[in-house]
C-alpha cells in the first residue's frame, strides 16, 4: 500500500542498498543534501512531508533502479533487508588515497558511499565493522611506518583518542594519514608519520571528518 511511511522506507532501503546515507542520496541524484533529512519528512505542526515525484524520479536516475524496484523497496523490513544483504557481502570498500580526496565518496561522517570503490576481503573478520574501509596508500609521504601499496583499514565509528593514527578529510579535499597529537573542542594538533612532511594544525570547521585506523598490512 502506497503510504507516506512506505516511501520513506523505500527512499531509506534505497541509500541502503548503494551504501548511501540519506543525504548522500540526495546529493547524488543533484537534490539539497537535507531533501531526505528525518526532519524534512514532518513539518514543525506534524503534518507527514511527501518527497515530490520529481525527488524521486532524480534517484531513480542516479541509481539505476526501476520504478519497481522502487516499489519493492516499500515493504515493511525492507531497510533491515538492504543492511543484511550488505553486511553478508564479502569483503570491505578499498580506494587509493589520491583517489579519496575527490568528492562523492564519503557522506558527512566519513563512512564509505557511492561507485568506484575496489572491494577487498576483511583480514580480520573477528573485528569487522559495518562501516569499516580500506585504503591503500600511495608514494612515500607516509615512510617509514607506511610504505606505497600497503592497506590501512580505517573505522569512522571508532572511538579516535590522542596518539591514535588516524585518516583525516579537510573541506579543501585533502586526505591524510597522521598522529593525532591534541584535539580540542576548536581545532586538532596531527604529527606527520614521515619527518620530512610538516606536522598540521586544523581548526575543526576546517574538517570534514576524522577516523582512526585499527589495521593496517605491514
Amino acid at each position: 500500500m502506497l503510504s507516506h511511511d512506505s516511501i520513506w522506507r523505500a527512499i531509506d532501503a534505497l541509500a541502503e542498498r548503494h551504501r548511501l546515507s540519506p543525504s548522500g542520496l540526495a546529493r547524488r541524484a543533484g537534490l539539497d543534501p537535507t531533501s531526505f533529512n528525518k526532519s524534512k519528512r514532518q513539518s514543525t505542526d506534524g503534518r507527514d512531508r511527501w518527497p515530490s515525484t520529481e525527488s524521486i524520479a532524480k534517484i531513480l536516475h542516479a541509481t539505476g533502479a526501476s520504478v519497481d524496484q522502487f516499489l519493492a523497496l516499500m515493504e515493511p523490513n525492507a531497510v533491515g533487508r538492504e543492511r543484511e544483504e550488505a553486511s553478508a557481502a564479502p569483503g570491505i570498500p578499498l580506494i587509493g588515497f589520491a583517489q579519496a580526496g575527490a568528492g562523492g565518496f564519503f557522506d558527512d561522517g566519513g563512512f564509505p558511499v557511492g561507485q568506484g570503490w575496489d572491494t577487498i576481503e576483511f583480514p580480520t573478520p573477528e573485528r569487522r565493522q559495518g562501516g569499516a574501509y580500506a585504503l591503500e596508500v600511495q608514494g612515500d609521504s607516509m615512510l617509514p611506518l607506511y610504505r606505497d601499496g600497503d592497506v590501512l583499514i580505517v573505522d569512522p565509528s571508532a572511538q579516535v583518542r590522542r596518539n591514535d593514527r588516524v585518516v583525516v578529510k579537510t573541506r579543501g579535499g585533502e586526505v591524510m594519514a597522521k598522529v593525532l597529537a591534541r584535539q580540542t573542542p576548536r581545532g586538532i594538533e596531527l604529527v606527520s608519520l614521515n619527518p620530512d612532511h610538516p606536522n598540521r594544525n586544523f581548526e575543526m570547521n576546517d574538517l570534514e571528518w576524522i577516523a582512526r585506523i585499527i589495521w593496517a598490512s605491514q
